[in-house]
């Protein structure tokens, strides 16, 4: 995640009042007052290009229309805003078009569990029931990886500034390296040596969570023919594959889940971030039936009922993922991404095009060039990240449905930072 400093008055209320944690604010040094689309709004009027996307919670933009009115519409109504786990009508609409317009059409049949607000929450729902599943509590997780910061969704991330912030030892995980790790090919083959080797050290797992697209690791995407691989390892050893889909799902990758061309059916599903429509924080854990032995009221949260949410992501997935089309545009537009990065890093051998669909960025041999190029492009007013275990990536994350001529225009002013740098 990016850190760089900013300078900000000293007497800023945000200086004297707000935590030392903070950090995007850093990078992007300007007090946002409106958000359109594609688009933030600083309050002197200066309009910056979002390639950052709230971190992909805004996957169709700021304030979609469509989104916007169901949920404006709803709130008129004084309908529940926070319900626990009750039934109300928006959360039944969600759980219809969610089944109509996604599970269905791709042969699923998982249950939906609402976990909470964050990804985080519905990470650890995950791993806790896959422990009660198995009777076994190592879980695998993979180099690079990064599923949150709560303990047990931070014992199976791979980056050691977020680790060592846990403040205490993190256990029960094991690591595997993840597709091309390090350069290596043979990645899955020493994972079934560690998994039938009794003297390897590694106890059987109760499940591997793992991302397809590294998001926060380095948009490290893993091929169809690895996740296909790890997929009948683990099912020929009992072991449950959870697909974390916090960022690379909800059709960042081109499809709505981002292992649909992997053919692959994961036991669990992560989802979270833009699953909200507006930025309104819902995350769901899916699971194969047979794996919901949950007892009632044996994991909750409070916040697991937020129906501005439910509402937002019903509008969505009615709007956008009624057919084909949609998915369409944004694989078109990952097409765009990728030609116009993999040109840019033919001019520059010191960077590499890494990711897939519109999670996507540069890799630079240096990490410094990274953060001077995202200074760069902040200064003609494009917001956009850093990732990687060295912050070594830039990292582009624009709204699914951003126009092509504001694609254009972002990537236009990222290669002028490039060349600037």
């Amino acid at each position: 995640m990016t850190t760089m400093i900013s300078a900000t008055a000293a007497n800023d209320i945000f200086q004297r009042r707000e935590s030392q944690v903070r950090s995007y604010c850093r990078s992007f040094p300007a007090i946002f007052a409106g958000a359109r689309g594609p688009w933030l709004i600083d309050e002197d009027g200066r309009e910056y290009l979002d390639f950052l996307c709230v971190a992909g919670a805004a996957n169709y933009g700021h304030n979609d229309p469509p989104i916007k009115a169901a949920v404006v519409e709803y709130l008129a109504t004084d309908g529940p805003i926070a319900s626990l786990d009750l039934h109300t009508s928006a959360k039944q609409a969600f759980l219809r078009s969610f089944e109509n317009r996604i599970l269905a059409p791709r042969g699923l049949d998982h249950r939906v569990q609402f976990t909470g607000p964050t990804g985080t929450n519905a990470v650890e729902a995950a791993l806790k029931l896959a422990r009660k599943v198995t009777g076994r509590s190592t879980i695998l997780a993979f180099t690079n990886g990064y599923h949150g910061m709560s303990l047990g969704a931070l014992a199976a991330t791979g980056n050691a500034l977020a680790r060592s912030g846990a403040g205490i030892p993190l256990g029960y995980t094991s690591f595997a390296a993840f597709d091309g790790y390090g350069g290596r090919d043979d990645s899955l083959a020493d994972l079934v040596r560690r998994l039938d080797d009794p003297s390897s050290g590694l106890d059987l797992p109760a499940a591997a969570i793992v991302e397809t697209v590294q998001g926060e690791g380095g948009c490290n995407a893993a091929s169809w023919d690895w996740l296909r691989g790890l997929a009948e390892i683990l099912r020929q050893r009992g072991i449950l594959l959870i697909i974390d889909d916090v960022q690379a799902g909800c059709g960042r990758t081109g499809t709505f889940f981002s292992f649909e061309p992997a053919g692959i059916t994961p036991d669990f599903i992560v989802l979270s971030k833009s699953i909200g429509g507006l930025g309104l924080p819902m995350s769901l854990l899916l699971m194969r039936p047979e794996l919901d032995l949950w007892q009632p009221g044996e994991h909750n949260g409070t916040f697991r009922g937020n129906n501005l949410a439910f509402v937002a992501a019903q509008a969505a997935l009615e709007h956008y993922w009624r057919d084909g089309a949609f998915a369409a545009g944004v694989q078109a537009r990952g097409d765009i991404v990728r030609a116009r990065l993999e040109r840019i890093a033919a001019r520059y051998p010191s960077l590499a095009y890494t990711g897939r669909g519109l999670l996507a960025g540069l890799r630079c041999q240096d990490p410094s060039r990274a953060a001077a190029i995202s200074r760069a492009a902040w200064g003609l007013q494009l917001i956009i990240e850093r990732c990687g275990p060295r912050d070594e990536v830039v990292k582009t994350m624009p709204p699914l449905n951003i126009p092509i001529s504001a694609l254009h225009d972002g990537l236009d002013r990222l290669e002028r930072a490039i060349a600037a740098v």
